[in-house]
């Protein structure tokens, strides 16, 4: 078997808003690779987009794929031997690496002010052609154009693609791209405030920090002919290209997009990191549902934990489809995580909700709840309308629900009584055994076990949906129980008869 060598990859978001899935996957995909292949993980900041960088986010990012499970060797907040790490503190290397270009004449200097550029841009667009920038500054002489941009007139730098022939980049996933050159524009590399482009920006950090393989968005497959041509001109080896597939909306229909959040939380969904642990979800589940959104193992397995994919993650199992986001599954596969938890896990995980709920939470109690709460629990936060009533000093039924299907509110409360004398004698045991007595109370009583015991539940949970009552009334404790049935009764003797 051929050894693979260690991988250096890296993420690089930039900080203009909150992580989403997409950048969640890119990050857990080169993750997997790294470790995978023994070799390192790289997270970098490409915040040269002064404009539209948040301020937070990049605090945010970093704690939204540590609460993925993720980590990395080198990076912003970490350091490394390769930094700066954040791209607005390596503009004196792209500049550099600009001048070389433009030496080389792969690149040069573009004086065209931004309202002749718009101008250009709508004769282009009035004649049905593609906006693209019409060379007036391609033949300035190399020494004039030096001159101007050394006497501080307001310029950017540009690359020069070739008028003629075409260019081939490769990409794992896609095999050969090939594009014309004249299908290409004359893309700026540097704005007029010294910034450096992603274009040239990530070309140069990649080489930099000896990156193998570029893991990212299929919304760079566009330009990646242009990036292309720009390694080539500075004669560099090439990094192994792969564009992940896009995220489609859950319908199917259109690229998923961060302007979809708002239509997403009125069904409770987010497809942001923080909203989701917010919502209940485990982010071993998220691990799981986003790494089989653009890769597959096999035709049969569905479950893995980080381990797992850290040991069966391959390129190969990638697919360039679009995959669309299915929300049910990720309910699904935070099901199957949930019940994989182990006990103590599971409390520890539910309790935060309980107590941002208002409740005051009994250690004890949430440790005993857990094996009965556990198959009901589809996120988190369901611990609240399936276990809070564990921690209410009172339930507060609704009377209605506390009378018998098919029955009146006397026989309701002679029932209640009846199980209260049941219940008395089992003082000092388990009150689960106290189950086939009540079974043959019903009986006697002339009802059926469904009704006796739906009244119980709703008295004991204030509600009609509950775990296993027995389980949860041992839970409870006798006294509690005893309260809350009492409680029941005097609702009930209050309803008009």
């Amino acid at each position: 078997m051929e050894m693979i060598k260690p991988a250096r990859v890296r993420v690089a978001p930039s900080p203009t808003g909150y992580t989403h899935l997409a950048t969640g996957r890119v990050a857990l995909y080169n993750y997997l690779f790294a470790r995978q292949t023994g070799g390192q993980f790289i997270f970098r900041l490409e915040d040269t987009d002064r404009r539209r960088y948040i301020p937070g986010a990049e605090e945010e990012m970093i704690k939204s794929l540590h609460w993925l499970g993720l980590d990395w060797d080198e990076g912003v907040d970490v350091g490394g031997p390769y930094g700066p790490y954040r791209q607005t503190e390596r503009k004196e290397i792209y500049q550099d690496y600009a001048r070389k270009l433009i030496e080389s004449g792969h690149a040069y200097y573009c004086f065209c002010t931004p309202e002749r550029l718009d101008g250009k841009r709508k004769e282009q667009m009035a004649r049905k052609e593609n906006p693209r920038y019409d060379g007036t500054c391609r033949n300035i002489d190399p020494a004039e154009a030096a001159r101007r941009a050394e006497s501080s007139e307001r310029h950017v730098v540009r690359f020069r693609v070739p008028e003629s022939g075409s260019i081939t980049a490769y990409d794992m996933l896609r095999g050969e791209i090939t594009v014309e050159n004249q299908a290409l524009d004359d893309m700026i590399l540097i704005r007029s405030d010294g910034l450096a482009i992603y274009h040239l920006a990530a070309m140069v950090d990649d080489h930099e920090m000896k990156i193998t393989h570029v893991l990212r968005g299929s919304e760079w497959l566009p330009t990646f002919p242009l990036h292309a041509h720009i390694i080539r001109a500075f004669g560099w080896e090439e990094p192994v290209f792969i564009h992940l597939s896009v995220f489609l909306k859950p319908s199917g229909k259109g690229k998923m997009s961060k302007r979809e959040s708002s239509s997403l939380a009125i069904d409770g969904y987010s497809i942001f990191l923080k909203d989701m642990q917010n919502l209940g979800y485990l982010p071993e589940a998220v691990v799981n549902w986003i790494a089989l959104m653009g890769w597959s193992y096999d035709d049969h397995t569905e479950f893995f934990s980080m381990d797992d994919l850290v040991e069966k993650f391959n390129l190969a199992g990638l697919n360039p489809s679009p995959a669309a986001i299915n929300f049910s599954k990720l309910d699904h596969f935070n099901g199957l995580h949930i019940r994989n938890l182990s006990t103590e896990r599971l409390a520890e995980a539910v309790k935060p909700f309980l107590i941002n709920a208002g409740y005051v939470v009994d250690e004890v109690k949430l440790l005993q709840m857990m094996p009965i709460i556990r198959e009901r629990l589809v996120t988190l936060d369901d611990i609240i309308p399936f276990g809070g009533f564990f921690f209410k000093d009172e339930v507060n039924p609704i009377t209605e629900e506390l009378i018998g299907n098919k029955m009146s509110a006397g026989d309701s409360v002679s029932v209640l009584h009846r199980v209260l004398e049941v219940l008395a004698k089992h003082s000092g045991q388990k009150l689960i055994e106290a189950e086939p007595e009540l079974r043959s109370l019903a009986e006697t009583m002339g009802f059926g076990v469904g009704q006796v015991f739906g009244i119980m539940r709703v008295a004991v949970t204030g509600q009609k949906v509950s775990p296993p009552l027995f389980e949860s009334m041992e839970i409870i404790g006798l006294a509690t129980v005893t309260k809350r049935l009492e409680q029941a009764i005097e609702l009930l003797e209050k309803y008009p008869q």
